[in-house]
């Protein structure tokens, strides 16, 4: 099947924006790649080579690309019209650059394999290691390893954001939470929680090929019988109240998600929020304070911030 590929170049500052925008066009997957992400695991990880040479020869070091597909039938005049508007948007809060939008048409088996080679394991936390389904590591017995094959779903694992939420998964979840993760993607916050001991785990994306990627790494990495995966619009379609709730999305998201989510919390339950671009910070402190919750700890990584509250 031949589908169309829209490839963006922007910064790297404006990558979560423009990933939002595409998810608002429907788009069938997005692939990002920033190489300033994997020169900086380069700097900080000395457990192996993380960054390719021939990433850096690649990619200019100041720009990001994002590849958005399109099913065969699509308007892409009217797709290409918006998310061009949106970018215009962002750049009114964001920087985008010099940003430029191109139209191909392309083979669904070739951009679904050839961004593979580009994608290597990355060290998160004190002990997590993400983990590509085709590399191969040297693991010790203290290390908590995830298997992940991304396929069309957004969650590499490389990205400030994910990185943060794990994390604090890391220092937050006990033996017995039961955690919430809202915009699953790839499934990977879920797969860390379940692998960090959480004893029960409910997943939810609005995107039913994510729904399908997450069951997929769920199984991969032997914890089915641990997650719950429901297809679904935020808190749509979740029963319950949980230990933990874990966003990833973005900011606006986030405030809009602020005034429904404490409902799903138990007494002394923990918000983790991320996707949060610095300079929308503020505005999602502010209406977390306004429904109710307290802020205990904020995480800065780049250009990205995480909040958790309770």
């Amino acid at each position: 099947m031949n589908w169309t590929e829209v490839t963006i170049i922007t910064t790297p500052e404006a990558v979560e924006a423009v990933s939002g925008i595409l998810y608002e066009t429907g788009v069938g997957g997005v692939s990002v790649e920033d190489p300033t992400l994997l020169l900086e695991e380069n700097r900080t990880t000395k457990e192996w080579d993380v960054l390719d040479k021939e990433v850096e020869d690649r990619y200019s070091m100041d720009r990001a690309v994002i590849k958005a597909y399109y099913a065969p039938g699509s308007n892409m005049e009217d797709i290409l019209l918006l998310i061009r508007e949106g970018i215009n948007r962002a750049s009114e809060y964001i920087n985008t650059g010099d940003f430029k939008i191109t139209a191909s048409v392309v083979n669904e088996q070739d951009w679904e394999n050839n961004w593979k080679q580009y994608y290597k394991p990355v060290k998160v936390g004190k002990r997590i290691i993400i983990k590509p389904l085709w590399e191969d590591i040297n693991d010790t017995d203290r290390d908590v390893v995830i298997e992940l094959d991304p396929g069309m779903a957004f969650g590499t694992g490389t990205h400030e954001t994910t990185r943060m939420c794990l994390a604090l998964l890391e220092e937050t979840i006990t033996e017995n939470s039961h955690v919430l993760d809202i915009g699953t993607g790839s499934g990977i916050l879920s797969i860390g929680a379940a692998k960090l001991g959480a004893g029960k785990i409910t997943a939810v994306d609005i995107d039913s090929v994510a729904v399908k990627v997450a069951k997929e790494n769920a199984e991969i990495n032997k914890i089915n019988d641990k997650i719950e995966i429901l297809c679904g619009n935020l808190t749509d379609c979740i029963n319950g109240k949980y230990d933990i709730v874990v966003a990833n999305i973005i900011a606006d998201a986030i405030i809009q998600l602020s005034s429904g989510v404490r409902p799903f919390l138990k007494e002394n339950g923990i918000y983790i929020t991320s996707g949060i671009i610095n300079h929308r910070l503020d505005d999602v402190k502010e209406a977390l304070i306004k429904n109710g919750f307290e802020i205990v700890k904020i995480l800065t990584e780049g250009d990205w911030a995480a909040v958790v509250c309770k």
